[in-house]
């Protein structure tokens, strides 16, 4: 099963790789200004167009994020937990990776940084309470609801790729 889904994942990172790289060397062609806006186009004979850099910073965050979850994600594999969700949305939030680890359900949080403790830090308490809803709202999808045996993970990536699991990181709503 988590083979799957990680195969399935790889055939869409090279295509957001390669546009990422594709838009990183056409900043080296001029632009020109539109209407006297922040936003800038390419030439006119030029089928890419340029983004603002914020575009460009979320763009990098998300292929960073996504990043880090396939790196967890294989570290979860090597330890034989099987993937079951990745980046799954409900009603309540976003939980970045959902696995089984034998009876259990896992809710993984993954946050990517520089150092071990910076990512450690990012996961704020609101955070939390958030992933605890989408957690209760996933659980009702289950055959065992709530009543299901769970733990939330928190995992981090720093910035040399090395992952580190934290088990049970923070409680059960």
């Amino acid at each position: 099963m988590t083979g799957d889904l990680l195969e399935r994942q790889d055939l869409v990172e090279p295509d957001l790789f390669a546009y990422a790289a594709a838009r990183e060397r056409d900043k080296s062609r001029p632009l020109a200004a539109v209407g006297g806006d922040a936003r800038y186009v390419r030439r006119a004979d030029d089928t890419c167009h340029a983004v603002g850099a914020r575009q460009n910073r979320g763009l990098r965050s998300w292929l960073a994020g996504a990043a880090a979850e396939k790196i967890v994600a294989l570290a979860y594999d090597r330890r034989g937990i099987d993937l079951l969700e990745t980046r799954w949305r409900g009603l309540g939030g976003e939980i970045d990776l959902i696995l089984r680890d034998g009876p259990e359900i896992v809710f993984c949080e993954v946050k990517a940084a520089r150092s071990t403790q910076e990512a450690i830090q990012r996961l704020r308490p609101a955070q939390m309470r958030r992933i605890h809803a989408a957690a209760a709202e996933y659980l009702g999808l289950v055959p065992e609801g709530q009543l299901a045996q769970v733990r939330f993970d928190l995992a981090v990536v720093d910035g040399m790729g090395r992952a580190d699991i934290i088990e049970n990181a923070f409680g059960h709503f």
